[in-house]
């Protein structure tokens, strides 16, 4: 299911082309990416993050030198530096030129890091599949038909590896009451200290009505607000077809470190994070 744009329901692949053009337009040069991303920003959902790739990078490692990953949207490779420093060889790709050239300048010397541009996200999908992990973080939640691209990409992992994307919104239907408040709150908390409030108010006002506007590019990157966040059970339901496991993780997830530490204390949920392991059937070494 695609998002309202203009009033009307967009064909697939017209949603992903101009989910793609608003990639480039949106993370342009001089992008700041820890400035709006908390996964980024907070040390302690970071090293929780780093924790759990740890773990399941471990677990995949067949063979010493022989850990194979697949990084899917590594902003200027904050992630792909710390998998490369445990050893694994990595391909990471980027919808944005300008990341994608930050990100090879950074890896020019690293034999273990590939880098590649993906203009409109289908190039990854004529990889080989050997992937001991794919990693998705804050990714999924830009794709308009993440269920599908979530299926395609499965089919890259070998048999017996695993699959993960941190750093989703999840199910807004899903959601308890207090955690929807506590989330719109912190949103204009933060908005407030941007000195952009005002804008952010028009913004959230079009996403409540269901409603993107082409031209903006920021709408047209935040799919997840019309379409109620990402469905995080009908994405543990399809991978169970092709995983012997699939955990959910929610969490806390906002900009301002205050409310971070906030919403920590008190048990919030707005994000989560699954982890899909030992892939059945799928690509062989």
């Amino acid at each position: 299911m695609g998002p309202l744009v203009g009033g009307g329901w967009p064909r697939r692949g017209q949603a992903r082309s101009a989910a793609a053009e608003a990639q480039q337009a949106t993370y342009g040069p001089g992008t700041d990416y820890v400035a709006g991303s908390p996964h980024l920003a907070h040390p302690q959902l970071h090293s929780w993050i780093l924790g759990r790739m740890r773990g399941l990078a471990g677990a995949a490692s067949v063979r010493p030198g022989q850990l194979r990953i697949l990084e899917v949207g590594g902003g200027h490779g904050t992630f792909t530096e710390y998998l490369a420093d445990m050893g694994a060889e990595v391909t990471v790709t980027e919808i944005s030129k300008a990341s994608a050239d930050v990100l090879a300048q950074r890896f020019r010397r690293s034999a273990a890091v590939h880098v590649m541009y993906d203009l409109n996200g289908e190039a990854i999908f004529d990889l080989p599949a050997d992937f001991d992990v794919v990693f998705c973080i804050s990714v999924l939640h830009h794709i308009p038909d993440y269920l599908q691209f979530v299926a395609r990409l499965s089919q890259l992992v070998r048999t017996g590896g695993s699959l993960a994307a941190y750093q989703d919104p999840d199910w807004y239907p899903h959601r308890r009451r207090r955690d929807s408040l506590a989330d719109r709150a912190a949103y204009f908390a933060w908005r407030a200290t941007q000195g952009n409030l005002q804008a952010g108010a028009r913004t959230r006002l079009r996403r409540m009505r269901g409603r993107l506007d082409e031209s903006l590019a920021a709408d047209m990157t935040e799919y997840h607000v019309v379409r109620q966040g990402v469905d995080d059970l009908a994405l543990a339901g399809l991978l169970r077809s092709s995983f012997g496991e699939v955990e959910l993780h929610r969490y806390w997830s906002t900009h301002a470190g205050l409310l971070q530490r906030l919403g920590e204390h008190l048990g919030m949920r707005n994000t989560f994070g699954i982890e899909a392991t030992n892939r059945r059937g799928g690509g062989d070494r």
